[in-house]
């Protein structure tokens, strides 16, 4: 239900007084705000409000709550769940200019940022300090959207996700009170562990306003490998080989021969049409050399074939960059159409079973749907590349991501690894938390008892 004409009208004549320009009404700013890169249809706010600090964004929420107002949290738009789809309406708070880093403290490995500022550009800040955050998702995201959503990326195997790299918050509750989650301390037993709360609360517990992250020194050495093999097989047992003997590679990615294709096509590689692993390795150069030199003879031994692997950063850039563009290599596949991107998580032992039986759904279907995915830690995706108005299409992709999410829940695995729940994935939340979901709505409803932060989203019925 949307809000009535009355308080929204109400609520936009106060934002307006409080920010002048700042806030939109124009329909394309709406609608720029009521989407992301999910396949849902535009969903538009009444409004966008371009906040630029934390007060703003609370007295915005306590206008928002005094008129029973939808707030949606917005960064870069790179979602893919529909978290920043407004289907109730609602006011969208940009945050995008809060976008500075405020504090690096280099001696204790951390940092304090707002909100908008993005991964790339807290690495370009860093570069001269010898360290870096490590989290990247495929897109350039803002770090409080990857906060919200429990973001990841290529290099978790190694650093893990968000919620290990998220010491402390700056968060505005649903009636505009601003608290702090935790201090600098690398670790307190004293109360509720708030940060990892919000951590993946997409939004509908709070808005964060500042996070205090987690960084690494750059390694002395990285060196990036590929080696493709026959079989799908051989690739993912390499994987879970590696994993289990220890070797402590930074990243591990699989893509299958049809994504591999499309790679190729749009990054002008011209790696063999198989089955690949992209691999890469961080440490001293002894060390990295040792842990290619192991992985390598892991994948001889399960068919892999034309290991090659490289320190040169250029080619490595070329590699990655390659990679992260994977979404947009699938969409090339079909002129016109749209990819739909959907992700599992399941436990390292059942994950050759999981994506050998996931391939012969999609071998068995007439979708093009490549595989790409984050095997080091258990978590790959499929692209659907999809003509959106084509019926049969979207069933088909609603059938195989059913029986997708049905086969990860069986083997004690999750219905998303790192897209977040939004409005795809609300679906499956009962099934894969049972009981639990009553405790999480009991914690939503005693912090957000209104129900105005990010509504629709996350837990069913909300």
């Amino acid at each position: 239900m949307s809000v009535a004409p009355l308080e929204i009208d109400s609520v936009i004549t106060e934002l307006k007084a409080l920010l002048g320009d700042r806030l939109s009404t124009s329909q394309a700013v709406r609608d720029r705000h009521g989407t992301d890169e999910a396949y849902y249809a535009t969903m538009a706010p009444d409004a966008v409000a371009f906040a630029n600090s934390t007060e703003e964004v609370a007295e915005i929420v306590r206008i928002c709550a005094a008129h029973d107002t939808p707030v949606i949290a917005y960064g870069t738009g790179t979602s893919l769940e529909g978290h920043v789809h407004a289907p109730r309406g609602g006011i969208s708070i940009d945050l995008m200019n809060m976008n500075e880093v405020l504090e690096v403290n280099a001696e204790d490995l951390d940092c304090r940022v707002q909100p908008g500022v993005t991964r790339k550009q807290l690495n370009e800040y860093l570069r001269d300090t010898g360290l870096f955050f490590p989290i990247d998702p495929g897109a350039d995201a803002s770090l409080g959207g990857m906060t919200a959503t429990r973001a990841s990326g290529t290099n978790a195997v190694r650093y893990g996700t968000m919620r290990e790299n998220v010491l402390g918050l700056t968060v505005v509750m649903a009636d505009g009170r601003v608290i702090k989650t935790a201090r600098r301390a690398k670790k307190s037993s004293a109360g509720y562990d708030l940060t990892r709360l919000f951590v993946g609360s997409e939004g509908t517990l709070g808005i964060i306003t500042e996070i205090t992250l987690r960084l690494y020194g750059i390694p002395e050495a990285i060196s990036s490998a590929v080696v493709a093999f026959d079989d799908l097989e051989g690739a993912v047992n390499t994987v879970i080989l590696t994993i289990q003997s220890g070797i402590p590679i930074a990243r591990m990615e699989l893509l299958d021969e049809v994504q591999l294709d499309a790679v190729n096509k749009f990054s002008g590689l011209d790696y063999p049409v198989k089955p690949t692993l992209f691999l890469e390795f961080h440490g001293t150069d002894a060390g990295v050399a040792e842990q290619a030199e192991m992985v390598k003879a892991l994948a001889d031994d399960l068919g892999g074939s034309d290991f090659q692997w490289t320190t040169n950063p250029e080619q490595r850039s070329k590699l990655w960059q390659a990679r992260h563009d994977a979404a947009y290599a699938a969409k090339a596949l079909r002129t016109g159409c749209e990819v739909w991107a959907t992700d599992v998580c399941v436990p390292i032992s059942r994950l050759a079973e999981c994506i050998l039986e996931t391939k012969q759904d999609l071998e068995a279907s007439f979708l093009v749907a490549p595989i790409v995915g984050h095997v080091g830690d258990g978590n790959f995706h499929i692209a659907f590349v999809l003509d959106m108005n084509d019926e049969n299409e979207v069933r088909e992709a609603e059938r195989i991501n059913e029986r997708l999410v049905a086969r990860a829940l069986s083997m004690d695995g999750t219905c998303t690894g790192e897209h977040g729940v939004g409005l795809g994935k609300i679906k499956y939340m009962t099934d894969e938390h049972g009981p639990a979901i009553s405790v999480m709505r009991a914690l939503k409803t005693a912090m957000d008892p209104q129900n105005i932060m990010n509504p629709g989203k996350m837990l069913p019925g909300n």
